[in-house]
């Protein structure tokens, strides 16, 4: 029999839709993944160069567990000019990827039966790793078009076992990117409560409407430096989500509690990768990183074009992050309750299985109505799977009518 905490893990599982999208491509269908949080482009000569340098001088031996220091070094300066805010290499932890940063953080501040407050829609390892770490997540919904939390419903959920909060901007599912005036009351109440701040600012690169810009919790209040663990990856914006490196930046004892981890759990980060990275930040003069912003906007202008024929469905706003969050309540609400499509899980397999275009329904991020999709495709087959969702979801209410 498994250990109880396996079982909290199903509800909040991802890879479902990823596996839908296999299965059916292994049964002969063509189908347009729409559902994966990864860019379809190869990561920049840079990397690569930096990873076969690694390799033919035989630098692949442990480092210190929280990584290289000329890695965590380059990282600080990296994140100081972003955020406008001083990062040292002690503040700094490699990680394998954005998850392990996770983990150890929610490992180092939880204790059982603590609580942590996370804004819903939400990526799904959150509550998954709350519930791992012995805490219980409490969720404050964030309502669309916008997503933007209500700090007023977030100190309504406080309540005295209450030690952490959970941010995501660019928000990952919904696009979502919080203003500076929704960060600072975020951070005042963070002080005026004593919890920690958990930043998840993985997807700042990734902005793209004209009115806002990523804004780090830090930068919005400064104050709250404190007590925050800001998590950043490499994955997304280096195209390199295999390779599993990520890093956070936090106070003094988040970091010491880190290096206690990593050494009893994967000992030390991906050298090659940390190498690599590092071989990057030395030499690149940011193109790629621009490159790759202009692709995924083109995608995102291309994308609301073509969603704006939605009938039914509002079109989404896609400030952030590379996904279009769909709000499917309105279509829903007008089918009937007895017919096949109740939820967005019955929408997203009407995809997969009629469009040959794989999604993922927003009940695995706390949603039964929303419906994400990715523009990081290639751009001919991302405009073919648009497409093909349009009139999918405008024949729905004929559809059902006639049966």
């Amino acid at each position: 029999m498994l250990a109880q905490r396996m079982s909290s893990l199903s509800r909040w599982a991802t890879t479902a839709a990823g596996d839908s999208v296999t299965i059916a491509g292994a049964a002969g269908h063509q189908i347009i993944d729409l559902a994966t949080g990864d860019v379809a482009i190869a990561p920049p000569s840079s990397v690569r160069d930096g990873a076969i340098i690694a390799v033919s001088t035989g630098m692949d031996r442990y480092t210190d567990p929280i990584g290289l220091a000329s890695l965590r070094q380059a990282v600080a300066e990296r994140l100081s000019a972003e955020s406008g805010i001083d990062w040292n290499t002690e503040d700094i932890v490699i990680t394998s990827g954005a998850k392990e940063a996770l983990l150890e953080v929610l490992f180092a501040v939880l204790n059982p039966g603590d609580e942590v407050i996370i804004i819903r829609p939400c990526w799904p390892t959150f509550p998954a790793q709350v519930l791992l770490a012995g805490a219980m997540p409490v969720f404050v919904d964030a309502r669309g078009p916008r997503y933007i939390p209500d700090v007023t419903a977030i100190r309504a959920a406080v309540t005295p076992r209450t030690k952490a909060i959970i941010i995501n901007s660019p928000n990952n599912p919904t696009g979502a990117v919080y203003d500076r005036t929704t960060l600072q009351r975020i951070g005042e109440l963070a002080i005026n409560t004593q919890l920690w701040i958990i930043s998840d600012e993985s997807y700042s690169n990734f902005v793209f409407s004209v009115v806002r810009r990523h804004v780090s919790i830090v930068s919005a209040h400064p104050s709250v430096r404190s007590r925050t663990i800001v998590l950043k990856a490499f994955a997304k914006e280096l195209s390199i989500t295999g390779w599993r490196l990520g890093y956070f930046a936090a106070p003094t004892e988040i970091v010491f509690a880190a290096r206690e981890l990593q050494s009893h759990t994967t000992a030390t980060p991906n050298v090659v990768a940390q190498l690599a990275v590092l071989h990057h930040l030395q030499i690149s003069d940011g193109s790629f990183e621009r490159n790759l912003h202009q692709r995924l906007a083109a995608a995102r202008n291309t994308g609301l074009h073509i969603l704006s024929d939605l009938r039914d469905v509002a079109p989404p706003r896609a400030d952030g992050s590379f996904f279009f969050y769909l709000d499917l309540s309105r279509l829903l609400s007008a089918l009937s309750i007895d017919g096949p499509i109740r939820c967005a899980n019955d929408v997203a397999r009407l995809l997969l299985e009629e469009a040959n275009v794989g999604c993922v329904a927003g009940g695995a991020f706390g949603d039964a109505n929303g419906l994400r999709v990715s523009f990081s495709a290639p751009p001919d087959l991302l405009e073919i799977g648009l497409k093909r969702i349009v009139e999918t979801l405008n024949s729905l209410r004929t559809r059902q009518s006639i049966a």
